[in-house]
């Protein structure tokens, strides 16, 4: 997974070539299953979350500032959903921890980032 650094105030992370989030069984059948536990939720593939990582555009935030747990906060946009998603990751194996589909501030960033970056 790559991401380029972006010019804003967030700190970022920049992923070594071929790191790309994975997931433990009982992490991907949480982000598999969102719609059963938030009414109007999207169910996730893991594989979308390593497409949202690998955009060229995404925005890192490392760490995650609304973490407590100093996880990393990647919002990038994943070509198989057709929408920008935002990917939780612990810092310390690559592991995914959760992830929606990115609404508010964060896709104001990542859709303003995209425009000054084209």
């Amino acid at each position: 997974m790559v991401c380029r650094t972006a010019s804003c105030s967030a700190s970022r992370y920049n992923w070594p070539m071929g790191v790309e989030p994975w997931w433990d069984e009982e992490d991907a059948a949480h982000i598999l299953s969102r719609s059963t536990r938030y009414p109007g939720a999207v169910d996730l593939d893991p594989d979308w979350t390593t497409q949202a990582a690998a955009d060229p555009y995404c925005i890192t935030r490392d760490p995650d500032p609304k973490s407590r747990a100093s996880y990393i906060r990647v919002i990038g946009y994943s070509p198989g959903a057709g929408f920008v998603l935002t990917v939780i990751i612990d810092p310390v194996d690559s592991s995914g921890v959760t992830a929606w589909k990115t609404r508010g501030a964060d896709l104001r960033d990542y859709l303003e980032r995209k425009e000054q970056d084209q």
